[in-house]
């Protein structure tokens, strides 16, 4: 399959595959959209953009709210009540079937992890906003983690959303202070840190081996790129080599990587040491973006995308086919890099 990174104009978006509802449980998703990094005290253009576009199913990948420091109870319940009141994204709310995630400032604390002590309070005005049902598991074991399968048999898209905030380990500091490629942490071999810890990585070998067709794995930081020190999977590379052997000793096929955290948007590839060609999108960019953004990109594709944007995760069932873009306010793929079904599977 030939790379490519091109601009794209609105009528190329329109062609894209159409829509299904996915009220309905044997209706096949076409579409699904997804993002992070919106600020409730910004304005918010970009829903317009992604109602327009009618996605099936919406994922929001964290950061979905910004909690004030010091992280409180007040401030917490005064950030959603903040969100709550946005019309672009009740709109969205109200309209699209949606799962969430959170990342480090919805969960309270910059970059924070296992050691912050109110992640139990975020938690809760998490399934408070997100109107997690009574009898979700999420409310009755430790992390956010969740997954849901969508479709009927032979169509099935699997949306697996990685809690990487809960369990994780302390980074490892820099020893250089914004150094290219040092900017806050360094890679850490030490085998007792963990992403996810124990249980939710049995619980992901199990989704892991569940059928379906399309996994779309959303993980609030970055899992392939390399080239940067800001928080992203590299750091702990045994958890990541992990990920990958999982995805090869489960034999799990379809396997997307979704990110955000970034504030630009991105496209990445892994061919080396997998079980088949590894691509993630990074989405991140409602409210703010990184202008600026200068860094190495060893398996990037193109260049960091700046302007406002959300995601997109195009299926053409017949064709056997995948399309990811990167769509900005006025509703163009400013992105797009296509994924043959093919390409996404272990060769016996």
């Amino acid at each position: 399959m030939q790379r490519r990174d091109l601009l794209a104009s609105a009528a190329a978006l329109a062609a894209l595959s159409g829509c299904a509802s996915p009220r309905t449980s044997d209706a096949p998703l076409r579409r699904i959209g997804f993002g992070s990094c919106m600020d409730q005290n910004r304005p918010q253009p970009v829903w317009d953009a992604v109602l327009a576009v009618r996605p099936d199913l919406f994922l929001f990948g964290g950061d979905n709210v910004y909690v004030d420091a010091p992280p409180s109870a007040q401030a917490f319940r005064r950030a959603y009540a903040q969100a709550a009141e946005l019309p672009g994204l009740s709109r969205v709310r109200a309209a699209i079937p949606h799962l969430a995630i959170w990342d480090d400032h919805d969960f309270g604390l910059n970059d924070g992890g296992a050691e912050f002590p109110l992640r139990q309070l975020a938690k809760d005005e998490f399934l408070a906003f997100w109107k997690v049902p009574a009898d979700d598991p999420r409310r009755r074991r430790e992390g956010l983690y969740h997954a849901q399968v969508f479709g009927p048999p032979g169509r099935r898209v699997q949306g697996i959303l990685l809690d990487d905030r809960w369990f994780r380990s302390p980074w490892r500091p820099t020893d250089r202070r914004d150094a290219p490629g040092r900017e806050r942490y360094l890679p850490d071999p030490d085998p007792d840190k963990t992403l996810l810890g124990p249980l939710q990585w049995q619980w992901l070998e199990a989704q892991l081996r569940e059928p379906a067709q399309v996994r779309l794995v959303l993980s609030g930081i970055q899992v392939l790129a390399e080239g940067h020190g800001w928080e992203r999977w590299g750091n702990f590379p045994l958890e990541r080599e992990r990920l990958v052997r999982l995805v090869a000793d489960t034999r799990a096929g379809g396997v997307v990587l979704l990110s955000g955290d970034r504030h630009f948007g991105a496209v990445y590839r892994r061919t080396d040491g997998v079980a088949y060609p590894l691509t993630e999108l990074t989405a991140s960019g409602f409210t703010h973006t990184w202008r600026g953004v200068r860094e190495a990109g060893p398996n990037r594709i193109g260049e960091p995308f700046t302007e406002l944007h959300f995601g997109l995760v195009d299926i053409d069932w017949d064709a056997r086919a995948l399309t990811l873009s990167l769509v900005d306010v006025q509703g163009r793929a400013a992105r797009r890099h296509a994924i043959p079904f093919d390409e996404l599977k272990i060769t016996p």
